[in-house]
Order: C-alpha cells, then sequence, then structure tokens
C-alpha cells in the first residue's frame, strides 16, 4: 500500500507543472530572460513572444493553460519591450544598458536562441507563438525551418518596412498556421497572410466580440476571449491529427 501511495506521488510529481526563471544568450552575446513551464520533458514546446512594450508577463496565465493543453512552454523577454502584468522585460532593460540595437527586426536573434535553447530538453520542432510584431516575426522564421512544426500568430502585420515585407518573406510558409485578428485589424491580416501557402491555415476573425489587438485576445480580461480559446483549441487538435 505504501508503495503504491509513493508510485502515485511520483506520477503525479513528474506530469505536475513548473514554472523557473531561466536565461541564455542571443547570437550577439546579449542575456535573454525567460520563463520555463515545464510539464515533461519529452512533450513539445510552444515558444511565446509579446507585443510592443510588453514582456514575457503577458503570458503569465496563458501558459499555463497551454500547459494544460500537453505543451511545455517558454515566454521569452525579447528586446524590444518594456513590462506586462507587473513583469518588467529584463532583456530590454540589458539591451538598453549595453547599447545592443533592439530593434523590432532584432528580436530575430532573440527566437532564434530561443528555439536552440530548448533543444536541450528534446529535438522535437517547436511551436511558435506570436504577439503583434513577434507574430510577423514568428511567421517570418518558421518558413523553410524544419525546426518549427507550426506557428500562431495574434495580429501580424508589417511592422518592419522597408527593410523588411513580410508579405513576401512568408510566401513560403507550409506549416500549419493559426492566425487572429480583431475585427478592425481582420481585412489587412488577411491580406498580409493570404501569401502563406500552407494548406492547413485557419485564419480567425471573432464574431462574439471586436476582438483585442495581440495575445491579449486570450486574457481573461478580456471580453471574447473564450471564443478565442474555443477556435485555438481546435487548431491544437488539427495538429494533434497531423
Amino acid at each position: 500500500m505504501r508503495s503504491a501511495f509513493f508510485l502515485i506521488l511520483f506520477g503525479l510529481t513528474i506530469h505536475a507543472t513548473s514554472q523557473d526563471k531561466v536565461s541564455f544568450h542571443a547570437e550577439d552575446g546579449l542575456k535573454i530572460t525567460a520563463d520555463l513551464y515545464l510539464i515533461d520533458f519529452s512533450e513539445p514546446f510552444i515558444l511565446l513572444f509579446h507585443q510592443a512594450e510588453s514582456s514575457r508577463g503577458e503570458y503569465n496565465d496563458i501558459a499555463p493553460r497551454l500547459n494544460k493543453l500537453g505543451y511545455n512552454c517558454l515566454a521569452v523577454d525579447l528586446r524590444s519591450g518594456q513590462k506586462s502584468n507587473y513583469v518588467k522585460n529584463e532583456t530590454a532593460l540589458r539591451a538598453s544598458r549595453q547599447n545592443i540595437s533592439s530593434r523590432f527586426i532584432d528580436s530575430q536573434k532573440d527566437i532564434e536562441a530561443a528555439i536552440n535553447y530548448v533543444l536541450k530538453y528534446n529535438q522535437k520542432p517547436v511551436i511558435l507563438f506570436g504577439s503583434s510584431y513577434s507574430a510577423s516575426l514568428a511567421l517570418i522564421m518558421a518558413s523553410n525551418n524544419p525546426r518549427v512544426s507550426s506557428v500562431i500568430a495574434f495580429s501580424p502585420g508589417e511592422y518592419f518596412r522597408p527593410e523588411v515585407i513580410v508579405q513576401e518573406e512568408i510566401s513560403e510558409l507550409n506549416q500549419p498556421v493559426f492566425i487572429a485578428a480583431s475585427e478592425i485589424e481582420y481585412p489587412y491580416v488577411k491580406e498580409i497572410t493570404s501569401a502563406v501557402v500552407s494548406s492547413k491555415k485557419m485564419l480567425f476573425k471573432p464574431s462574439q466580440s471586436r476582438g483585442v489587438h495581440g495575445a491579449k485576445a486570450l486574457w481573461e480580461t478580456n471580453e471574447g476571449n473564450s471564443e478565442y480559446w474555443l477556435v485555438l483549441s481546435q487548431f491544437f487538435k488539427v495538429l494533434r491529427e497531423i
């Protein structure tokens, strides 16, 4: 009986969610801060990236829900940002102190570093989850990248003109893609992402609310979040069936 109890306890422990602050370095030497939400070393990873003037705190409530869907998560402080949910962007603070370029497009280095970081846990292709400018970066970086299995993009746009044209960069993207836009953003987002050639592209506009810019649409405090979660869950079901 006692051994059975410890076996059950051990089984619960290895599947429990843990949240830890971790760090790793981008190719230009910048130290990046992230929150690791780990459920099981063998499960796939979703890499979570915030919007402008934000931080990894944008995913404080989102990541645990994604854990319940069976995914490990890594919420990353990109070098362009400030704070969210009272969580300061430590990467952006370092970049400022060290006079390291922190334009939106420079955050590509941080996303690449995050992909490399989770390879220490398992070799499975990752899901890139972006919000606003990082949604566009996620779409770009997934193109022709075998280390990325799919993309979730909330409110992508042309944030890098004239240096980079998102619509051109994503023309060869063929992984499964979930794209969400608020009511007002939808025509613009639809046009930009029309270049995506994936046969498993899901473009969502809320019908029960006007929607919210970026991943904040999933926050419980935002009207219509349940509709977003429902459709996003359907996308994850598609991924599991592949």
